[in-house]
């Protein structure tokens, strides 16, 4: 994976993703037969797994949501990003823009501070926003997009992640993503019962790697008959959410 330190507060990193959907059952599988060739991420929990939860943006014309489903090489989206749903937790928050440049996959995050959330959830006084995380150019692009596009926060996104890292030094990651649900809110801690389940009974496998995948997971591609898919959580959970439809799809 490409790592390019831009200012001490940003942080860029660009890869290739492939993405699989795949049943319980084939996830197990493939978990069980990579561990010769994979280590367990430092992050995950006694489980080998973590929660992941985001809150993306998008303006009333769902125009992210658009350029997804259309297919455009170069978009982006922002969102926030945390591996807690408990307030006060002292884990990080981010700021990312996750997007694509042609065949490649970008994203572009820095940190920002649990109570300063509502400046961004909130469109609270940007003045002070801009004031406190000064010269930093994702903090720029946010608040650009904010008034250009008027995106605001529309959906919230979480899930159970196993991460594995290869063990040969190359960069080389897969990570399944499980129980995967959404709602609407414009709070990352949301609270409310009204999550919808996105792809019940499925795994999302991701492939994440700068330059090419090693022949032993080509074998597993050939073994499972694995068919890469163009899927986005953040389609599925506003589409899960009955925020907006991909009607070409259906």
């Amino acid at each position: 994976m490409k790592k390019i330190q831009i200012k001490k507060d940003n942080e860029v990193f660009s890869r290739f993703e492939f993405k699989y959907i795949i049943n319980k059952d084939i996830s197990k599988n493939i978990q069980n037969e990579v561990k010769n060739f994979m280590t367990q991420d430092n992050f995950a929990d006694y489980d080998n797994n973590y929660l992941v939860r985001s809150l993306y943006f998008d303006n009333k014309f769902f125009s992210c949501f658009n350029e997804k489903i259309d297919g455009i090489k170069n978009r982006h989206k922002f969102r926030i990003r945390t591996y807690t749903d408990q307030k006060n937790s002292k884990i990080p928050f981010f700021l990312e823009m996750k997007g694509r440049n042609n065949q490649r996959t970008f994203k572009n995050r820095t940190n920002i501070q649990e109570n300063d959330l509502d400046f961004f959830c909130k469109k609270d006084n940007f003045f002070d926003l801009k004031k406190k995380y000064s010269e930093n150019q994702l903090i720029d692009q946010y608040i650009f997009d904010t008034y250009k596009k008027n995106i605001i926060p529309k959906v919230l996104i979480d899930y159970r992640r196993m991460p594995l890292l290869s063990r040969n030094g190359l960069y080389f990651r897969l990570t399944f993503d499980s129980e995967i649900r959404a709602c609407e809110s414009n709070d990352i801690f949301e609270s409310q019962n009204n999550w919808k389940t996105c792809i019940p009974g499925n795994d999302i496998l991701e492939v994440k790697f700068d330059f090419t995948i090693p022949p032993w997971f080509h074998r597993i591609i050939q073994s499972y008959e694995l068919k890469r898919v163009s899927v986005s959580k953040f389609v599925l959970g506003l589409e899960a959410a009955n925020l907006a439809h991909d009607y070409e799809g259906i």
